[in-house]
């Protein structure tokens, strides 16, 4: 499979860690070995010195014309949200749109697509922040301010700078399959997958050391998925009452045990069709899901395709 053609669209001021997610996600690394680095071409409005937010200038050679060619674009990040972007900028995004592009707006880089118009009538998310400002100014968005990113397909936002990372790896392991994602966000020192519908803002964001009893059943719990758990059951190995575990897993996750085990299951499920032979029943079964049935639910909700299809596409030659 040929490795997509990304386009990263810089502006003035940009912050310089916005504008490095997705080559640290995509890009070639040293030494090599994770993947198959996606060309990655960085793109202004108008080519040459472009200072960052940092302090600091970057040279960037291409201007809009090499969007022209790009299998992905991304938009990181916009200066002020209150601020239109350029007609240009919004009529090369349009553009790439059209012809089949997959259009990517990370934090307020979301504001640029909706600017563009490519969000009218969609479900998008944006940095928390500045949710009331992109409702004021685009009522025809259906914003998910809740989620880390929304893939509607052919766009997909991200909110926040590290859920940047996220959206990255989502995308990979939708392109490239679940194992390469999985091995990446080992590199970069990344969770191998946040579900897109984690809330963006949580009370603890960095995980509790080993000891910590929440940690341990979530430890559990993934290393068990082929059993059936209940709320009441994992709330006991932790030691706590129903009503604390639940509170406590979403102040540590920014979700639900149910959803959390979900995505979950389907990451297990994922790399069993990648680097397995087993059966559909058998996967369904070691993942948690239980009856091919279920299996088939889940994979076309969250990823519009069936189990063999998925491994028809991101098996590994045996």
């Amino acid at each position: 499979m040929r490795a997509p053609k990304v386009a990263v669209l810089a502006f003035e001021g940009i912050s310089p860690f916005h504008l490095a997610v997705p080559s640290l996600v995509w890009g070639p690394e040293s030494p090599a070995g994770d993947m198959e680095p996606w060309p990655l071409t960085v793109v202004a409005v108008e080519p040459g010195a472009l200072a960052t937010s940092a302090g600091y200038t970057i040279d960037v050679s291409a201007g809009l014309d090499a969007l022209v060619d790009a299998d992905i674009v991304v938009v990181p990040w916009w200066s002020d949200p209150e601020t239109s972007t350029p007609e240009p900028v919004s009529a090369a995004l349009r553009a790439a749109h059209e012809r089949g592009a997959l259009v990517v707006g990370l934090c307020l880089g979301v504001f640029a697509l909706a600017d563009a118009g490519v969000l009218d009538g969609r479900a998008a998310t944006t940095h928390w922040k500045w949710v009331e400002t992109f409702r004021r100014r685009f009522p025809s968005v259906e914003l998910r301010p809740e989620e880390l990113y929304v893939d509607e397909g052919d766009v997909v936002t991200g909110a926040g700078a590290t859920a940047g990372i996220d959206t990255c790896l989502h995308l990979l392991a939708r392109t490239a399959g679940q194992v390469v994602a999985n091995r990446v966000a080992r590199r970069i020192v990344a969770a191998p997958h946040r579900p897109g519908g984690q809330a963006q803002f949580i009370e603890l964001p960095v995980p509790a050391a080993d000891e910590d009893p929440l940690t341990e059943v979530m430890n559990w719990a993934r290393s068990h998925l082929g059993i059936q758990h209940s709320i009441d059951g994992l709330a006991a190995r932790a030691h706590m009452s129903r009503s604390t575990f639940t509170r406590s897993f979403r102040a540590r996750t920014g979700t639900t045990v149910h959803q959390w085990l979900v995505a979950q299951r389907l990451a297990q499920a994922r790399h069993l069709l990648e680097t397995t032979a087993l059966g559909v029943d058998a996967v369904a079964a070691q993942s948690g899901f239980g009856t091919p049935g279920r299996l088939r639910e889940h994979f076309a909700t969250a990823l519009g395709t069936t189990p063999t299809r998925y491994r028809t596409e991101f098996s590994a030659p045996r």
